[in-house]
């Protein structure tokens, strides 16, 4: 599927290749996310006492924390792969305008152009 999207003076053009690209992309940051999630989910390892019980509880609290970004990472990147097997990929959720080829290959899970990105970083 190629898809050619123009907005205002830019033009987004995803090209086989391009797809190809971010589907490999997408498909790495999800082995990435899970193989983290695994490694998270492992124990925590604390011999000392006081001391290192305390850092064992910090090092807990960075791990659930991590866990919990990559869990959002991952179900980012998946409902990406999901629309691109649907072929709704690189269309803003907000506006249905296309999102900018530019911005898919750096941010390609991204849901929102960057327009509606920022209108929504900007709500409370």
């Amino acid at each position: 599927m190629v898809n050619h999207q123009t907005i205002g003076q830019s033009t987004t053009h995803l090209s086989a290749e391009d797809l190809a690209a971010l589907r490999r992309d997408l498909h790495e940051q999800c082995r990435f996310r899970q193989e983290q999630l695994l490694q998270l989910a492992g124990p925590v390892t604390s011999r000392a006492e006081d001391r290192l019980q305390r850092q064992a509880a910090a090092q807990i609290e960075v791990r659930v924390k991590l866990a919990a970004s990559a869990r959002m990472v991952l179900a980012d990147v998946e409902a990406a792969l999901r629309r691109m097997d649907d072929g709704s990929y690189g269309t803003c959720h907000l506006c249905r305008r296309p999102i900018d080829r530019e911005r898919l290959m750096i941010v390609p899970q991204c849901r929102y152009c960057a327009r509606c990105q920022q209108v929504r970083e900007a709500i409370p």
